[in-house]
């Protein structure tokens, strides 16, 4: 099984970039889709991004789409998420996912501030 480990959140201005990371262990990890997915206070979780097994589709939300940039590293079982021009609308907790299943990581607090 996959087992995903988030880092990289933090407090950051408008304006800003962050980059987060999500560490997979497993030895099919090359095998999945991931995700990023987000929570902010009394909303839902919302989809951010998605890569193909191989990285060479990715997917973005609307509000995030030239922004937000998904990569992976299938070779050191990461996947990354940089995200540039961040807004306060950004704020909430960061989760990675292998897509289409119930595997999470522990998420990640990303704020910022206007």
């Amino acid at each position: 099984q996959v087992q995903l480990v988030e880092s990289g959140g933090g407090l950051v201005q408008a304006g800003g970039s962050l980059r987060l990371f999500c560490a997979a262990s497993g030895r099919t990890f090359s095998s999945y889709a991931m995700g990023w997915f987000r929570q902010a206070p009394g909303k839902e979780r919302e989809f951010v991004a998605a890569i193909s097994w191989s990285g060479r589709s990715t997917y973005y939300a609307d509000s995030v789409k030239g922004r937000f940039t998904i990569s992976r590293d299938n070779a050191k079982n990461m996947v990354y998420l940089q995200m540039n021009n961040l807004k306060p609308e950004d704020t909430a907790v960061y989760y990675c996912t292998v897509v289409g299943s119930s595997r999470w990581s522990q998420g990640t607090q990303v704020t910022v501030s206007s």
